[in-house]
């Protein structure tokens, strides 16, 4: 890491104001940058902002629909404590209940969103936002009198504009283009098809046969939520301990654990690895989403293979593009918010000149390295921004370091790791009993040191 003063503003275009693109914009503007965010919607929040609104295409395979950003369900709630999940200077903590906020530990998604708004109206960053402005290209300038610059192509009710930034920030979001099972047989099956980015509420499977493609915290989620009301529900995992796994799970008499689909037939039935044959009405694919950025022009040094978004060292800068190109929020099966946050500190200081990056072919040399790690782990391109066990802890210090910022706090570590554990142990219950309270009690007085300096924010915390 090479630091020095910093010697650059930039203008810095910034796409989406979600929980990336706010913290994002908010870490350009302390650094000395100008800063416009484009967001294509109404309001922030990006996925945090709930509709009920689901597109005509129940499995979103239609290039021409037209695309609805969130996918959150009614009833969801966080996975991770609050606690752990808030910026590591404007802490998510418990707000006195006045019946207007959520007060839990796990709250729910309207919750979230009212937190970013806190978060945007303290530091201003509404005023840096351009709403219903869709990025519909962004490239290199390839002018002369721009060169290395970044040229953006937006649409607004104010028609389609052009200009010139220093640099672009992808703050998009991965959870609108959905990926799917392949499933051998499916073409002839008769039955319904959604993906969980279309699911909101659980009425329309009254009385139904729901097989439900997936087990991680959606399909967890939305099996339950759907087996309130349906007939059966069977959840295919490809997680599953034994291809002849076949149990009904605990609190339930409609719901059953099965391993993958091994075929879907004409008749209506498909068959479990496991022998198991069920008639169903519907398949959910909560299987997962693909990384899509179709506004942006790279001229193939960036590239989505397998959804490895690549080649970016440490997931963020291309080196042939460096710094003028930067990814915020890659990263997944993490601890969100205070990642963002930390990855925005870093590239505002690299845009700055404060903190140097390593030339192209020392970048490249990194990151070739690390592709070569997981190939040789047999892991799939698909898992490259996965960041399972320490991984995600020593990388945010990474970034910290970098920054000259501190590291992240060792309860916070805790707080995720013991939370994690039990989503897999106490699926239906976790969210409401824990045993972590002296982990809650060291984030709080944590809470109150950092905020002693801001007294207006005192009342934020639970009294």
């Amino acid at each position: 890491m090479a630091q020095s003063s910093p010697t650059t503003s930039r203008h810095v275009a910034v796409i989406g104001a979600g929980a990336a693109g706010l913290v994002a914009a908010r870490e350009l503007r302390r650094e000395g940058h100008s800063v416009v965010v484009l967001e294509r919607g109404s309001k922030i929040g990006g996925v945090w902002a709930y509709t009920s609104q689901v597109e005509p295409d129940p499995l979103s395979l239609d290039p021409t629909r037209p695309v609805v950003h969130s996918s959150l369900y009614k009833s969801l709630r966080t996975n991770i404590p609050r606690e752990c999940m808030g910026f590591t200077d404007f802490p998510f903590a418990t707000r006195p209940h006045d019946g207007s906020r959520d007060p839990r530990r796990h709250p729910s998604h309207s919750e979230v969103l009212a937190y970013l708004r806190d978060f945007a109206k303290e530091f201003d960053i509404e005023e840096m936002i351009r709403f219903e402005t869709e990025v519909v290209r962004a490239e290199q300038a390839a002018d002369e009198e721009n060169s290395g610059k970044w040229r953006v192509k937006s649409r607004s009710s104010d028609g389609v504009a052009e200009e010139i930034y220093d640099a672009v920030v992808v703050c998009n979001g991965h959870y609108t283009e959905p990926r799917h099972a392949h499933i051998a047989g499916i073409d002839s099956w008769p039955g319904k098809q959604i993906h969980s980015h279309n699911y909101r509420v659980p009425d329309p499977f009254k009385d139904q046969i729901v097989i439900v493609i997936g087990s991680s915290a959606s399909g967890v989620d939305i099996s339950r939520d759907i087996a309130r009301v349906a007939k059966e529900v069977h959840v295919s995992s490809r997680s599953s301990t034994s291809p002849e796994t076949y149990e009904m799970l605990p609190g339930y008499d409609n719901l059953w654990l099965h391993p993958v689909i091994e075929t879907a037939r004409e008749d209506g039935s498909v068959v479990f690895q496991n022998g198991k044959t069920v008639y169903a009405d519907t398949i959910m694919h909560c299987t997962g989403y693909k990384y899509y950025f179709p506004f942006l022009d790279t001229k193939g040094e960036v590239t989505v293979d397998d959804n490895r978004v690549g080649p970016l060292y440490k997931h963020v800068f291309p080196p042939a593009l460096a710094p003028g190109l930067s990814f915020i929020g890659l990263p997944w099966q993490i601890t969100p918010f205070p990642m963002f946050e930390l990855q925005s500190k870093w590239v505002a200081a690299v845009l700055s000149g404060r903190v140097s990056l390593p030339s192209q072919d020392e970048m490249m040399e990194d990151t070739k390295a690390f592709y070569d790690k997981l190939e040789a782990s047999g892991i799939p391109k698909r898992y490259t921004h996965l960041m399972p066990d320490d991984s995600q802890f020593e990388y945010d210090n990474w970034l910290a370091d970098q920054c000259d910022y501190p590291r992240i706090e060792k309860w916070r570590e805790e707080m995720f790791y013991i939370g994690f554990k039990r989503i897999y142990a106490q699926s239906a219950t976790y969210r409401d009993n824990w045993d972590d309270d002296h982990l809650i009690a060291e984030a709080y007085d944590d809470f109150v040191k950092f905020m002693s300096s801001y007294p207006e924010l005192l009342p934020l915390l639970k009294t």
